[in-house]
């Protein structure tokens, strides 16, 4: 099975902190199976660190309120280039992210509060028809 996954679950430096997410649950899942690492973030040209970034009225916004969505938007548009190249089975990304969050994000107030919804390139593999699971529902 091919699986394309959150580069930061498989303890990649991509986050906006500079840091990763490393998840076991993640890792003991993919176990065996061809892995796609992606960070669409870093794909569109946000550098590592960064500030990070929320969805406000559905553009992707910093908290100054500068606008990084066509970065996120295009990261997210390679990122799904590689899953139709690769024909992944499914893809396991990162909670809450502006992304690849897939069932809830932060609401876009950058106070830690979380909505129902999905990060870009969360929604983008969605409403082309890949499998995609939230981490944490592993």
């Amino acid at each position: 099975m091919k699986i394309m996954v959150s580069a930061c679950l498989m303890g990649e430096n991509v986050k906006y902190s500079g840091g990763n997410n490393l998840h076991e649950k993640v890792l003991r899942y993919v176990e065996g199976h061809e892995v796609i690492p992606v960070c669409p973030e870093v794909m569109g040209g946000l550098p590592i660190p960064r500030a990070p970034g929320e969805i406000v009225d559905g553009v992707v916004r910093n908290e100054d309120g500068t606008s990084v969505d066509f970065e996120y938007r295009s990261g997210a548009a390679k990122a799904l280039e590689i899953a139709r190249e690769e024909g992944i089975d499914i893809a396991i990304l990162q909670s809450r992210s502006p992304s690849c969050g897939v069932n809830q994000i932060y609401d876009g107030t950058f106070t830690g509060r979380k909505i129902k919804g999905s990060g870009i390139f969360a929604q983008l593999l969605k409403d082309k028809g890949f499998k995609v699971l939230d981490a944490e529902d592993l």
